[in-house]
């Protein structure tokens, strides 16, 4: 997960360098990142299904190799469609079957702690490009875009491959144990639901929503991080010595990668919607706050630190849910389907966040929208999720449920 993090949270650094290199706009640029993120989740349910088909081993494999092999050919790439195809469509189907086949392996392995353990491997992702900001930074500014894509192109490829040789699927003993431990705050049906019966329920519609919103906060300012940085005139400016806007990114990784185990494990302890509440209002919060202060370097970093803290939950909290709802037999498929809210997200904090600053001229609207769907997901995940959660718990299974488990 760590190795598969570089290609979307420093991709703020490469714009810049790309934009000038390709003669585009900003817009035609951010394409390149959705269609990362689109590629990552969208194909998500096809790359779950392989994955509990055949394991995770040889399909993780794979994924490390295509990251690493969307770089290297990114480098060599003289046209927007070149991007597009390398870094976007390659880079996504390889971090798309890492990142849903390591989550689903979580959520299987650890039900008594679902939230803290998806958090910890989620934080692997979050966090792991703290490793590669600054020296990609540095080789940008030394080496050029194409020798820094080629060489950690090699590098995030052979650490990904020799992490994937060490995986296995869980022992189904040692699992029926630990879900015997399972905190009792935690809602759990105790059933598990085939894809095709979890996409006929509304608590997964409501899910997608909530999780589509949220996705679109966080990669908002992942996408336009550097953009908004040169904007509010601080992309250059020192804090503590150092470059606001690479400085800015290195904490966004720590705090991003922190909040996974850490709000994992508060849901494990008082429920995954009381947290969602608590985190997902803190995101707008800060949100709404790093707007009016981004033009101090200084307040530009930190809030920015917070504003990550208060997202990167999703990736722990939205899957624990899932699995607690729909079970685990077909946990890292029915993640698939959930993932995809993240490839919506990514086009609207992507290239649509891009267009209204452009038609606009200000990023004062685009953060005024992403403060409301905080808040409104905020709310909807105590006011609505929780008491639908609790009846589809207490619901009797539906007859195709009780076939898809007999037949199992």
């Amino acid at each position: 997960m760590m190795a598969i993090s570089s290609p979307q949270y420093v991709w703020a650094l490469y714009t810049k360098h790309l934009t000038a290199s390709l003669n585009a706009s900003l817009a035609e640029v951010q394409i390149t990142f959705s269609i990362l993120i689109v590629m990552q989740t969208f194909l998500s349910p096809l790359q779950g299904y392989f994955i509990d088909k055949f394991g995770p081993r040889l399909l993780l494999s794979a994924g490390a190799a295509l990251t690493g092999l969307s770089w290297i050919a990114a480098a060599y790439v003289t046209s927007l469609w070149g991007l597009y195809l390398t870094y976007g469509l390659l880079g996504g189907i390889g971090t798309g079957i890492i990142y849903v086949g390591v989550v689903g392996m979580m959520v299987q392995w650890f039900p008594d702690r679902r939230g803290l353990a998806v958090g910890v491997v989620a934080a692997g992702y979050g966090i792991g490009a703290v490793l590669t900001t600054f020296p990609i930074s540095q080789s940008l500014a030394s080496n050029g875009f194409e020798s820094t894509l080629v060489l950690f192109g090699f590098i995030l490829a052979a650490v990904g491959i020799l992490a994937a040789l060490g995986m296995r699927r869980p022992d189904p003993a040692l699992v029926a144990a630990k879900k015997a431990e399972q905190d009792p705050d935690v809602l759990d049906t105790g059933r598990n639901y085939a894809p095709r019966e979890m996409l006929r329920s509304p608590v997964f519609w409501l899910l997608f929503v909530m999780m589509t919103m949220m996705s679109t906060t966080g990669l908002m300012v992942i996408s336009q991080m550097g953009a908004i940085a040169r904007n509010f005139q601080v992309a250059d400016a020192l804090v503590f010595g150092l470059a606001a806007l690479p400085l800015a990114l290195t904490l966004d990784r720590i705090t991003n990668g922190l909040t996974r185990p850490f709000f994992g494990w508060v849901s494990d302890r008082i429920g995954r919607e009381n947290t969602m509440l608590i985190a997902f209002g803190l995101e707008g919060i800060a949100i709404a706050v790093w707007y009016f202060l981004a033009h101090d370097p200084l307040w530009f970093v930190v809030l920015s630190g917070i504003v990550f803290f208060g997202w990167g939950e999703i990736f722990s909290l939205f899957p624990s849910t899932l699995t607690d709802t729909f079970g685990t037999k077909h946990a890292t498929t029915n993640y698939g389907f959930l993932y995809m809210a993240q490839g919506v997200g990514s086009v609207l904090g992507g290239p649509v966040a891009a267009w209204m600053y452009g038609t606009s001229g200000s990023w004062g609207l685009v953060f005024t929208v992403v403060v409301a769907m905080d808040i409104l997901t905020a709310l909807l995940a105590i006011a609505v999720l929780k008491p639908m959660r609790r009846r589809h718990a207490l619901a009797p299974a539906p007859p195709s449920a009780g076939l898809s488990l007999s037949r199992a």
